[in-house]
């Protein structure tokens, strides 16, 4: 399979939207609705939607592996966003005119500090050698995830620096059916974008691990792939969330050959999410978590130690994994 795009930036609906002054089914807070219409967004045709790879939109966190220190590393996003004085003057500015684009902003002192460390993301628009914000007064980035870090310790989790090495859940080589969870190479994920998904993430709508024994696991962007796509028809894919068990996802990225991202959330089309039985916790997995092919002595409670003392074991559902 070719390498599919990272998600460096928001990804475009694939129908064109409209807002809805009702209140939100995606957060609570919001007092308007993001809905498709069935008119086709024009970067679809421009970028041959027909030929992409249709994946499933993973609910998490989305993180970046790239080179810090001089090894891989995890990075998890982290956005830089404006101060209070500048955030009430880009609001003002929207209320009064719609015209976000043409906002005046000072790269310089309108956005709040964030870690030196931090790097902004691909594609970043960029003015004398400053980024610069997009539609939404955001700049998009990443910060390196260190183990000593309590605010990033989910992510922590799933990596160690010491072997180099990832948690990471994929299907399975041989069986695509049967999903695996394994440790990968970092130098492996250079360069990817991956979803940190479980028990401490976005009210964990895959139901793994508990209070007690968390789980949390890395899938790299675009690797589970859609088998029953339908066309890219609205009342097609309507019907595909509604009464396909494939349909039973947070939504469709589609992977065009040249680059670019193109997406469908569930509530895009006024559907509810999370569903009960999502069709990721679902699957068959696989643990082949083997310890003993490094030499290094991993702490007893580690999210690698546990997964280890299970390896070999296959589950009939994501969702049965249980430590207790």
């Amino acid at each position: 399979m070719r390498r599919l795009g990272s998600v460096q930036q928001k990804i475009s609906c694939v129908f064109l939207t409209e807002v809805k002054n009702e209140p939100s089914t995606k957060r609570e807070y919001q007092k308007f609705r993001v809905l498709a219409t069935e008119t086709l967004n024009p970067k679809v045709l421009e970028s041959d939607i027909q030929s992409a790879v249709p994946t499933e939109k993973l609910d998490g966190t989305c993180c970046y592996v790239s080179a810090y220190k001089g090894k891989p590393y995890l990075w998890a996003r982290l956005d830089k966003k404006p101060n209070k004085q500048a955030e009430k003057r880009f609001r003002t500015f929207q209320h009064s005119t719609k015209v976000s684009e043409a906002f005046a902003w000072n790269v310089k002192e309108d956005f709040r500090s964030v870690p030196e460390s931090w790097i902004f993301a691909h594609g970043v628009t960029q003015c004398n050698g400053y980024p610069q914000p997009d539609e939404n007064g955001h700049i998009p980035g990443w910060v390196p995830v260190e183990n000593d870090n309590k605010q990033y310790c989910w992510h922590s989790s799933v990596v160690n620096y010491e072997i180099g090495a990832a948690l990471v859940l994929r299907p399975h080589k041989e069986h695509q059916e049967l999903l695996e969870i394994t440790t990968v190479p970092l130098h492996e994920l250079l360069e990817q974008t991956l979803e940190l998904i479980g028990t401490n993430i976005n009210a964990n709508p895959y139901g793994l691990g508990s209070k007690k024994q968390p789980i949390h696991l890395l899938v790299s962007h675009g690797v589970l792939e859609i088998q029953s796509a339908p066309a890219v028809n609205y009342q097609q894919l309507l019907g595909w969330f509604q009464g396909c068990e494939e349909g039973k996802v947070e939504g469709i990225v589609w992977h065009c050959s040249d680059g670019t991202l193109i997406k469908l959330h569930r509530h895009h089309l006024g559907l509810r999410w999370p569903v009960e039985d999502t069709f990721l916790n679902s699957r068959p997995v696989l643990v082949n978590v083997d310890l003993t092919q490094y030499e290094w002595d991993f702490i007893p409670k580690s999210l690698f130690t546990t997964f280890s003392e299970f390896n070999g074991r296959q589950f009939d559902h994501l969702k049965d994994i249980c430590f207790e």
